[in-house]
């Protein structure tokens, strides 16, 4: 399985967290998960957290998925 890539995080005023996957906002964590995930992120590695944190693991079958009839647009 690939590791995550095209995360990115960014801390907000309010004591928030933004976080994007290619540009696109995948979560904003507020108040105790803010602190929480941003502790991890520094502990361990970003892409990883970031794709747990959001659910956006990749689950090996987009290959799969891509060749199917009803995807070949």
């Amino acid at each position: 399985m690939p590791k995550p890539h095209g995360f990115s995080y960014e801390r907000l005023g309010d004591h928030a967290v933004a976080i994007t996957h290619q540009g696109r906002s995948a979560a904003t964590l507020r108040g105790g998960r803010a602190d929480k995930f941003l502790a991890e992120v520094e502990a361990g590695d970003a892409q990883l957290v970031m794709a747990r944190w959001t659910g956006a693991y990749k689950f090996g079958n987009e290959r799969m998925a891509k060749n199917h009839p009803r995807n070949r647009g």
